[in-house]
């Protein structure tokens, strides 16, 4: 049973789509409309909570239409949902027998006998049962009572604030919002997917409040909860339906926010060179370096399209081999594109204990923990989502395994990506010197991807993101004193695809020939008018 299937099932009538803060602060003043019991009980024990839900059939899904925050405003009382969330989320955990943080797991959740589906249902039941109460207290006391739009919009108010993103939800679902940066609980832009900003609605009454939400959100998983407190004052974090957040208080003078939404949904090369962000030259080249197990780094800017561009040249990648992908918080998401047998997904996690004396704290888990223990997995591919620190000297052994390892991270070219990789390798501990981390990176590193952006406005004042290919750079190593070659096969272009340069040293016609490569397409690209030096 889905989110979406269990909202109307009570009623039948149509949701407004409301959604709130997932908050729970004290209770301010504002349209109490009487008083009414906080006790943690539900008119039915867990046993036959959980057969009545089993027993009943799904209900038809409703249609769904765009939110609007400022009508939500004018008939949802935030404050009062906060309560209201309070109440429902203590009744939850005493209906399945033990503590319940909303979390997101699709599977049975350990000690719960519960899914997701179910607890939700159980919850819109508990959500029902707290509104009737509500409103006998306010006819009790002879005042006004809800009318039927603000009934419906505070019991999906609440419903979200429960298990979903609350007042973040519309901001995260609306297919025109690409990223969303919020500036204490006020001040809310939204970069659109032409690149362009506009101002937002407010997502929070408060700091304090949009504090709280972000501490129930970092608990909220029960797989992997994170910290965030004065002692953690930073987040970093997947959200459902795979949105990355990165948080911040304490350290800055408001809370601050940035949610990144990965709108670009091209799963293939071919994808890449229909929308002109890769010459059909280069997606061939990258198709059979691919196959070759060659191993690639993408580079570029933020929101350039690195993991876009990664799960393209994933899909290059025979079925039949198993690929293991490591990151901070998971993007990739390779085994929802049933491109692939078996995909293993190492996620990070930080500590929430006391910092040993090997510097970390209680519970972290490392990219580097995980990249170590994938060499007893039996993968043919280890893709790393982002290298920016210490995990590239483990990335770097893993590229000398011969499999083609793939990988991201943020550098302004390809020779700031070499330096980039090389300083991170150092990091690892006074064992990795700068010589051999270039003699290791050098022997191992096959190609570097580059990408560009641009926002351009066109004669109609509209405006367009652009993202592209903009150099392919085959890594050799070379002379003594910089340890390392790089030859330019496409590109360097700073206003769209990288063209075939017609430098096709033989290792590259060689090594490629048999995995598809067409020599014959790259010297046409480049006779054609590819890079002028």
């Amino acid at each position: 049973m889905s989110t979406e299937e269990i909202y109307d099932r009570t009623d039948g009538s149509d949701p407004a789509g409301l959604p709130v803060l997932l908050s729970a602060p004290a209770v301010r003043p504002g349209r109490q409309r009487g008083a009414f019991s906080m006790t943690a009980h539900t008119s039915l024990p867990r046993p036959a909570a959980l057969d009545r839900l089993r027993k009943r059939q799904d209900a038809p899904s409703p249609t769904w239409e765009p939110v609007d925050l400022k009508a939500a405003d004018a008939v949802v009382d935030w404050s009062q949902v906060a309560m209201f969330r309070t109440m429902v989320a203590t009744r939850l955990a005493g209906a399945l027998g033990g503590s319940w943080s909303g979390g997101d797991s699709d599977g049975e959740r350990p000690g719960a006998g519960a899914s997701r589906a179910e607890q939700q249902a159980l919850g819109l039941d508990l959500i029902e049962e707290v509104l009737r109460e509500h409103s006998a207290d306010v006819a009790a006391a002879g005042e006004q009572s809800w009318t039927p739009a603000e009934r419906t919009a505070t019991r999906q108010a609440v419903f979200d604030a429960v298990f979903r993103l609350g007042r973040l939800q519309p901001l995260v679902d609306d297919d025109r919002v690409e990223n969303i940066f919020l500036l204490g609980h006020d001040q809310v832009l939204l970069e659109l997917t032409d690149g362009s900003r506009v101002p937002g609605a407010r997502v929070a009454d408060s700091d304090e409040e949009l504090i709280d939400f972000l501490r129930f959100l970092a608990n909220r998983s029960e797989s992997n909860p994170r910290p965030f407190s004065e002692s953690h004052p930073r987040l970093h974090m997947k959200l459902d339906g795979g949105a990355r957040m990165a948080a911040t208080a304490w350290v800055t003078s408001r809370p601050n926010v940035v949610i990144r939404r990965h709108r670009l949904k091209v799963d293939d090369l071919s994808g890449w060179v229909e929308r002109e962000g890769l010459s059909p030259a280069c997606a061939n080249l990258l198709a059979a370096a691919i196959r070759a197990a060659w191993s690639v780094t993408v580079a570029g800017p933020m929101g350039a399209g690195k993991t876009t561009l990664v799960r393209a040249l994933c899909a290059e990648i025979p079925r039949e081999e198993a690929i293991g992908t490591f990151e901070t918080e998971h993007e990739l998401f390779l085994g929802e594109t049933g491109n692939h047998d078996i995909v293993l997904d190492w996620e990070a996690r930080p500590g929430v204990g006391e910092v040993g004396l090997n510097g970390r704290a209680a519970g972290a888990f490392e990219l580097s923990d995980a990249l170590t223990d994938s060499f007893r997995f039996n993968l043919s591919r280890q893709i790393v989502g982002e290298v920016r620190g210490p995990e590239a000297w483990t990335m770097i052994k893993a590229m000398e395994s011969g499999t083609g390892s793939l990988s991201t991270t943020h550098a302004a070219n390809a020779g700031a990506c070499v330096r980039k990789l090389v300083t991170c390798a150092m990091e690892d501990g006074a064992h990795v010197t700068r010589d051999l981390a270039v003699e290791k990176l050098a022997g191992c590193l096959d190609l570097i991807v580059q990408l560009g952006k641009r926002v351009e406005t066109l004669a109609d004042g509209t405006q367009v993101l652009r993202r592209w290919v903009s150099e392919v750079v085959l890594v050799e190593p070379g002379e003594r004193e910089i340890g390392y070659s790089l030859t330019h096969l496409f590109g360097p272009s700073s206003s769209g695809p990288a063209r075939a340069t017609g430098n096709l040293p033989p290792r590259v016609s060689e090594q490629l020939a048999e995995h598809g490569f067409d020599a014959r397409l790259f010297m046409a690209e480049a006779d054609r008018g590819g890079w002028t030096p």
